[in-house]
């Protein structure tokens, strides 16, 4: 029986086996990735990066170097022995050779390139910071000094979505192209903690550095430094800050230093200040920046006057408002024909105005606090108990308080800088107090003259304890450091500078 047992289970196994092979791998078991498009990231870069670029055929693959932030210096400061070293090493070597070979030019001209054949170019490394031992921490990225290909840069934009931590994306001479650019920052829109981002040292063909701080951009952080912006780039950044009808609100730090931004570029940009309330650091050290750009720059830290545009946008954003505050404050009552027709009566002999009248000014009235707010511009009001005429100042205490009286339900995401409680009317202009987030300027290391220093220092006096500047950096400009207004200047900011 035994001998029969036995060569029923032989007869059994070749069955068994190919059954196993037709059954599949086990629930418990997972099949290997065949393509990149089915391979799940882990979040573990050491893991991931070389496994998805293997995927992609790549043949030179970039190693992974991942580091703790509590090592950080001490790696560093390592490393940097070690490089110092290397290259005393090699210095001594060189001398040595050159003293080995003939008199001759040719000859030590041999051994000197001799020697530096062997010198090798640095290795492609992905840097990656940890948060603490998990490997799945990782927090930041950094290309430094590498060409990023269209491969590397599929596995990097199917990465992020995996890493919940990170929190910064760094590349430094990787020349990234403008596709890349976009499609990275499609991915980085979608990631949970990634707010900082640095692109240096990489310019860009199409110019595509705007789109980084669009008005949906969630980064806080991004620095643009030594990429050749232009004025042509600085207008588009400056429209990205802000314009009558948009403005980025997330965006806290801009470094654009190191770059060719003129006087034209920094009037673009001094333009994006005026409506933006979000950045507080900006740089533009080490730039073409003059005297006429320098002077835009210092006047919308002050008061300024806002312009026939500003004008119409605020006007058109207080009837917006004023609509939006009379339908709530109806919904529960039927429908009035007649305060329905009165309303569009009345945005349309707006509209009519604003565009035939540039500089008319609108006259005061009074409503019922039921019927829909009128245009400043109407002269006929049809509601009950109304008024016509008034004064000027009557007009302005109208218009500050629709401003103010419809904070509560209104539908504006955030409440735009026109319609700031602030503004002053003043020999007929709308005055707004000025950009008061903005707490740190640098203008250090560009073409300014004592000429601009007087308007810097007259809205540093004007923005006083409201809020406003608490660095002003104008060191290496072409003035010299013991002149007076400098000297004033200095002295107003130690009193607010934190380093000081």
């Amino acid at each position: 029986m035994s001998r029969k047992r036995q060569k029923e289970k032989a007869d059994k196994a070749p069955v068994d086996d190919e059954a196993s092979k037709n059954a599949g791998p086990t629930p418990n078991e997972k099949m290997p990735a065949q393509t990149f498009d089915e391979y799940q990231c882990s979040g573990n870069v050491k893991i991931d990066f070389p496994g998805l670029c293997a995927l992609l055929k790549m043949k030179n693959i970039p190693t992974v170097s991942a580091k703790q932030p509590a090592t950080t210096e001490t790696e560093g400061g390592g490393r940097e022995a070690e490089a110092k070293k290397k290259w005393s090493n090699l210095r001594d070597r060189l001398r040595k050779e050159m003293r080995l070979q003939t008199i001759s030019k040719s000859g030590a001209t041999a051994g000197y390139r001799s020697s530096l054949s062997n010198l090798r170019a640095p290795k492609p490394c992905l840097q990656v910071e940890l948060e603490n031992e998990d490997p799945h921490s990782a927090k930041k990225l950094k290309v430094s000094g590498w060409k990023v290909n269209e491969q590397i840069a599929r596995v990097l934009q199917k990465m992020l979505l995996s890493l919940s931590k990170l929190q910064s994306l760094q590349f430094w001479q990787a020349r990234l192209t403008d596709q890349m650019v976009i499609s990275l920052m499609n991915t980085i829109s979608q990631c949970s903690n990634l707010r900082a981002v640095t692109l240096e040292g990489n310019p860009l063909p199409e110019r595509s550095y705007h789109l980084l701080l669009s008005e949906d951009s969630a980064l806080t952080h991004l620095s643009l430094r030594n990429n050749r912006i232009g004025d042509e780039d600085a207008r588009l950044i400056g429209l990205a800050l802000s314009t009558t009808r948009s403005a980025n609100k997330n965006l806290l730090s801009l470094n654009l230093a190191f770059n060719s931004i003129g006087d034209a570029g920094a009037t673009h940009i001094a333009q994006g200040l005026r409506l933006n309330r979000a950045l507080l650091f900006l740089s533009l050290s080490n730039n073409q920046i003059g005297d006429s750009g320098a002077a835009h720059l210092a006047a919308i830290l002050g008061e300024f006057a806002l312009t026939h545009e500003e004008v119409v946008e605020r006007r058109k954003m207080l009837l917006e408002r004023s609509q939006c505050s009379s339908f709530r404050v109806d919904s529960d009552q039927p429908a009035d024909p007649s305060v329905v027709s009165s309303t569009t009566l009345s945005i349309s002999k707006y509209k009519k105005k604003d565009t035939t009248k540039k500089d008319e000014k609108p006259a005061a009235h009074k409503e019922n606090p039921k019927s829909n707010k009128k245009s400043s511009d109407n002269k006929v009001s049809q509601s009950k108990g109304s008024k016509q005429g008034g004064k000027e100042k009557q007009l302005s205490a109208q218009e500050d308080k629709s401003s103010t009286d419809l904070n509560e339900g209104e539908s504006l995401e955030k409440a735009s800088p026109l319609l700031d409680q602030s503004v002053q009317h003043r020999d007929g202009d709308l005055v707004l107090p000025g950009n008061r987030t903005l707490t740190s300027l640098n203008l250090a290391g560009n073409r300014i003259t004592e000429k601009s220093l007087p308007l810097f220092l007259t809205s540093l006096e004007m923005q006083g304890e409201g809020g406003g500047l608490l660095r002003l950096c104008l060191q290496r400009n072409r003035f010299p450091p013991d002149c007076e207004c400098y000297v004033k200047i200095k002295q107003l900011m130690a009193l607010t500078d934190p380093l000081e």
